[in-house]
């Protein structure tokens, strides 16, 4: 197999079916992407979750992560927070020629490794090539299925007062690594991503019987993006920043380069709005798995008027606003 993409790659002849058959047909083997025919024939149910999102982030690998690890668990927690059971996976890829078949295969591998580890299955695809300089080595375009398990509902994704807000680790971690990576930033040991599929954490809450009024990965715009967006009229939300929990390193990054870690881009925690009596109950759910040990209660749903407030340490209101303009760039 040549050692770096060319035009014929993305023709649909020999190259492209060599690409296939010795590149991703082995890293995605299984009995419903085997045939290659046009659609892939998998086991559904009554009711089915969809997601689709495309990954242009720059760099393709930073510390804790690549392109390929982020495209499946960013599918797979898309799935996850639906109440859904992520299944199956479509990955379309558009190449650049003259991209290092080398690479491909590193990301490649990353793709299959992180569907083993989420418990899904790589489907279908798609392949295209473009010239040089028009895609940037390599864009990802995946398109995830889950399955509702017999009797579950989706949340109603709706807050009301009284309600906790629990969150399941660590934020900002993604963000602060990959401006980290991109910019060169001499911080050591390096600043790690916390790219993963969470389809796990969240099962073990919902699996609990614990009952759930929203659930969301705080993905681009961070966490104060998504509480921004659960707010009703209604309602107000209140945080306290000394329950926020951020790695020492990440917060001392943001105190550097004066970034609010509330608004910076994460890829392997999971916000839930649950009834108050519930919440100490999906604390300890979260915190009896791996991804979820540095899970903490950080805020409340109150009565109020549309608004997000964080208390400071010193007893004082913020109030946490929707981020306007794109903070940090080519971050998925």
């Amino acid at each position: 197999m040549a050692r770096r993409i060319t035009l014929a790659h993305g023709s649909g002849g020999e190259a492209y079916r060599e690409l296939v058959q010795e590149l991703f047909l082995p890293a995605f083997e299984n009995e419903m992407l085997r045939p290659l025919t046009d659609s892939a024939i998998c086991r559904g149910s009554e009711k089915i979750a969809v997601t689709t999102d495309s990954y242009v982030i720059k760099p393709l690998f930073f510390p804790g992560g690549d392109i390929g690890r982020l495209c499946v668990s960013g599918t797979v927690n898309d799935l996850a927070v639906s109440g859904a059971s992520p299944r199956y996976i479509s990955v379309s890829m558009i190449l650049e020629a003259g991209f290092d078949m080398e690479t491909l295969g590193r990301i490649v591998e990353s793709i299959a490794a992180t569907a083993r580890e989420a418990g899904v299955a790589v489907v279908t695809g798609d392949t295209k090539v473009v010239e040089g300089g028009a895609a940037d080595g390599i864009f990802i375009t995946t398109t995830g299925v889950g399955l509702f398990l017999e009797g579950r509902q989706p949340p109603p994704q709706k807050i009301l007062p009284g309600d906790q807000i629990v969150i399941s680790g660590y934020m900002a971690s993604h963000g602060m690594a990959v401006m980290a990576a991109r910019e060169n930033m001499a911080f050591h040991p390096p600043i790690q991503s916390d790219v993963a599929p969470l389809a796990a954490l969240v099962e073990r809450v919902l699996q609990d019987g614990c009952e759930v009024h929203a659930m969301r990965d705080p993905t681009r715009g961070g966490v104060a993006a998504t509480l921004c967006e659960w707010v009703a009229p209604d309602t107000d939300i209140i945080i306290y920043d000394e329950r926020l929990p951020v790695r020492p390193d990440v917060s001392a990054a943001c105190e550097i380069l004066g970034m609010d870690p509330l608004y910076i881009a994460n890829e392997g925690i999971v916000l839930f709005a649950v009834p108050g009596p519930w919440a100490e109950r999906v604390l300890q759910a979260l915190q009896s798995v791996d991804a979820g040990r540095n899970a903490a209660i950080i805020g409340e749903v109150r009565k109020g008027s549309g608004s997000v407030y964080s208390v400071t340490e010193y007893g004082t209101h913020r109030k946490i606003m929707m981020p306007r303009g794109e903070l940090l760039p080519r971050i998925c």
